[in-house]
């Protein structure tokens, strides 16, 4: 199909030629559109439809000469409404391709209804499609929630996810009861704290030395621990049967960077026990002490006697049988050393000390005269009821006793004393044959070195300074002079007469006082003769310093036998 447009008004396109083709079910129907330079001659220009099954191509008739004109204008001569509705409808048909509207010849009026249908499954596919789409969205978004979900109660399945444990067993007496308080505010809610006193430390000692094979442990017992209290007379012995194991790490803790070097080098030992340089830190101590002595200043006052102020002053003849003491042989033995002016860690005594073993046992010999009583536990009790004027022992025993009395004086002797220290050590739970000690998982809680650093800390002195507590922090060891508190600074009257300056010796005497070192086979042989030679009167400080020998001995794997 073909069509002619007059020549009638003006028209003007673009000079190009455009092709818009459509495709359908049936057959593709391209538009071609090629204009001249202007439609004011529609002669020169033609509109045609391609692409139609019986398409009928058009091509301009040229006039033949001499009636080329008249036919042209008789011919081309419409009337102005049809020319209007030509242009009308080639301006319409040329819109409705734009928008991607089919046409179709005049022979076919009716639109195909593949139209619709091809659109109708063109929507259901897309929607197939988002719904697949959706679908899979779905199906990941709930497997991601499942291994979310798995991982959640993995994660509250662990035994440390809510708080970390610390146990502790310590010696009644020896931790001031604001420690636990301000630790456990100092690590939140996340620590739980279990702390067991026990009444003395051979108790404690005695607990971590039971045999066990099932690990049928109560969560009560000191093996349970994370951390115990133990003696540093025990400490030889402990680590020789593998009851306690090293702290580790030690080094790179500032709690050890702090330490005096008195400490280190005491601390440090080998799998034997024995102090050594290159051996490990096994314990860390939280308070330590001295051995002191303590008198009746009405008695003394009473009878015109004069003070006491070192060893020497126990042999004199009128305190005869008015001075009880501890029965620990370190400390009998040690205070005839001293009283020679000899070193508590004499190894050799015939070498070191002037006339040698004979010389030693005869002062030990008077000394037994002196002392009415041999006993650690109930030498407080003579002293307190009045049967002696005298008592020596430890400054953590004494001096509590002491303040509960009144007319009583407590000094360290001039020419020095031993040192006691409270240390806390790691219960050996490496050689447990269980994964699990009293209900705790084996192994060192992670607050362990947390727990050391609190104590050994200086605002932890304040107990000490203020005698809640007896004995004194570790860290005033090393000082040149310790502090004198504030009630002394004050001019207030002390509560107590002692020479201690809150609870440390002064600088003169702490420089003339010792740690307990360990003993050779040697030197405990000496001091078993020495013990065995006391008179028959004293039979039961013989019977209990000759147990406690033995008792050494048999950690050393030796047995000694009676003369």
């Amino acid at each position: 199909m073909a069509a002619m447009l007059p020549p009638y008004g003006t028209l003007s396109v673009n000079p190009q030629c455009y092709r818009y083709c459509f495709t359908s079910p049936y057959h593709p129907i391209p538009l071609i559109h090629r204009p001249s330079k202007s439609l004011r001659g529609f002669y020169s220009t033609s509109i045609g439809f391609t692409g139609l099954r019986n398409s009928i191509p058009h091509s301009q008739e040229v006039p033949k000469s001499g009636d080329s004109q008249g036919h042209s204008e008789e011919s081309l001569k419409l009337p102005q409404s049809l020319v209007r509705v030509a242009v009308s409808s080639v301006l319409f048909l040329g819109v409705g391709f734009c928008f991607g509207v089919r046409a179709c010849s005049g022979r076919s009026t009716q639109t195909p209804p593949t139209i619709t249908a091809g659109s109708a499954t063109l929507q259901e596919e897309q929607k197939i499609q988002d719904d697949h789409h959706e679908k899979t969205h779905n199906l990941e978004e709930s497997f991601v929630d499942k291994e979310l979900e798995i991982a959640f109660k993995t994660w509250k399945s662990k035994t440390y996810a809510l708080t970390v444990p610390l146990r502790i067993v310590a010696l009644r007496g020896s931790l001031p009861p604001s420690w636990i308080k301000d630790f456990i505010k100092s690590q939140g809610r996340r620590s739980k704290i279990h702390v067991k006193l026990q009444g003395n430390l051979e108790s404690i000692f005695s607990d971590l030395s039971k045999p066990f094979t099932k690990g049928n442990i109560s969560p009560s017992s000191a093996l349970a621990a994370d951390i115990v209290s133990i003696g540093d007379s025990w400490l030889k012995f402990a680590i020789e049967k593998a009851i306690i194991e090293p702290i580790r790490d030690v080094e790179n803790q500032d709690w050890f960077k702090g330490l005096d070097e008195k400490w280190k080098v005491y601390l440090r030992r080998n799998n034997e026990g024995e102090i050594d340089p290159e051996g490990n830190i096994w314990t860390a101590p939280y308070r330590w002490g001295c051995m002191v002595i303590a008198y009746k200043k009405n008695k003394f006052q009473k009878h015109n006697l004069a003070p006491i102020e070192d060893w020497a002053d126990l042999w004199r003849p009128e305190l005869a049988g008015k001075i009880s003491m501890v029965d620990s042989p370190r400390e009998v033995v040690g205070a005839v050393l001293k009283y020679m002016g000899a070193s508590y860690n004499t190894n050799n005594i015939n070498l070191q000390v002037a006339g040698g073993r004979e010389a030693v046992k005869y002062n030990l010999a008077l000394l037994g005269k002196q002392v009415k009583l041999f006993d650690s536990l109930h030498y407080l009790k003579a002293f307190g009821v009045g049967d002696v004027w005298v008592a020596v022992g430890w400054s953590s025993d004494v001096i509590p006793v002491a303040k509960r009395m009144s007319n009583v004086a407590v000094i360290v002797p001039k020419s020095g004393a031993s040192f006691w220290a409270d240390l806390w050590a790691i219960p050996a739970a490496s050689r447990m044959q269980t994964n699990r000690i009293g209900g705790r998982v084996r192994g060192p809680s992670p607050l362990i070195h947390q727990w050391i650093e609190f104590c050994l800390h200086a605002a932890r002195e304040l107990p000490f300074k203020q005698e809640v507590i007896p004995g004194s922090s570790p860290s005033v060891l090393q000082s040149a002079s310790p502090e004198v508190p504030t009630e002394l600074a004050k001019g207030n009257k002390p509560r107590l007469e002692t020479n201690l300056i809150a609870g440390t010796p002064p600088p003169d005497i702490l420089k003339r006082c010792e740690f307990l070192e360990p003993l050779s086979d040697s030197t405990l042989s000496d001091y078993r003769w020495l013990i065995a030679s006391l008179q028959e009167t004293h039979h039961g400080i013989i019977h209990k310093m000759h147990q406690y020998i033995l008792s050494m001995n048999k950690f050393n794997g030796q047995r000694w036998s009676q003369k």
